[in-house]
């Protein structure tokens, strides 16, 4: 059920009387800036991609002693 004109008027009304309009700019402010740095880390992870060299390590097994 999406959110209508009228329903969302109410919502963002209800939201500046709880938080004010400056807390709401600074909120606003930080998902524009989360949205902005995810959008660019998806560019360069599409650009380049990352090599990591990785070593697997198998851990020895002492055969001699009983297993408990």
């Amino acid at each position: 059920m999406p959110l209508g004109g009228w329903e969302l008027a109410i919502v963002l009304v209800v939201a500046l009387l709880l938080f004010g309009g400056s807390r709401l700019a600074g909120v606003g402010k930080g998902v524009g800036r989360s949205i902005r740095e995810f959008k660019e880390e998806v560019k360069s992870a599409d650009s380049k991609p990352e090599v990591v060299d990785a070593e697997i390590v198998q851990p020895e097994i002492d055969r001699d002693k009983p297993a408990s």
